[in-house]
């Protein structure tokens, strides 16, 4: 998490967000070149309980991961 104030103006930007939602863990952003999804998959996390939140709802179902 990057937090800055300048004056009275905060600027405010994660690089990643994870939600957990309903036992399964959200991806909601990725602004770093690592396959979150990946990493999470090796530490031995199942496919189906990882969710591309980033990714449109219409096309969580093509990406191989939980849909929610």
């Amino acid at each position: 998490m990057i937090e800055v104030s300048y004056g009275l103006n905060r600027v405010y930007h994660s690089v990643m967000h994870f939600d957990i939602k309903n036992g399964k863990i959200w991806i909601q952003q990725n602004m770093t070149d690592v396959d979150l999804a990946q990493e999470i998959l090796e530490m031995g996390i199942p496919k189906e309980d990882i969710v591309l939140g980033l990714q449109p709802p219409y096309k969580r179902s093509y990406t191989g991961y939980g849909v929610a």
